[in-house]
């Protein structure tokens, strides 16, 4: 077994990959229509499907979200090199800043800011 995907449900596809290029310089691998969309983000793809979409195809209903409310119980990490520059970037970009750059006791730089869906997205150098 191997993780393969995380696949986030927005209202916008199309507007989501392009928060994500601009906001964290990620390149898009793939769209279809305003239904689905990746980024190209290593072994494991961020992905995003369209709320009407994935409704039509679990005949299940997803959770509404926002920037307004508290965010859902989970985040997105993404590791860089320079994680001020990744989270000035992204705020100028957008994203809602939730926490600045913190040295941890165990050695990593960890910030935290919003998407342009609500969810928390961890900026973070890599774990030595």
């Amino acid at each position: 077994m191997n993780f393969a995907y995380t696949i986030l449900y927005v209202d916008d596809v199309q507007q989501t990959i392009a928060f994500y290029e601009r906001a964290f310089g990620l390149s898009r691998k793939m769209v279809h229509e305003n239904e689905y969309g990746e980024l190209a983000t290593g072994a494991t793809t961020l992905s995003f499907a369209a709320k009407p979409f994935i409704n039509s195809l679990l005949s299940i209903a997803i959770q509404d979200g926002s920037r307004e409310t508290a965010p859902p119980p989970m985040e997105i990490a993404l590791v860089t090199g320079d994680v001020q520059a990744a989270f000035d970037q992204a705020v100028a970009s957008g994203a809602i800043p939730v926490k600045a750059p913190e040295a941890k006791p165990w050695g990593q730089i960890v910030a935290h800011v919003r998407d342009n869906n609500g969810f928390l997205v961890e900026l973070c150098t890599a774990v030595e």
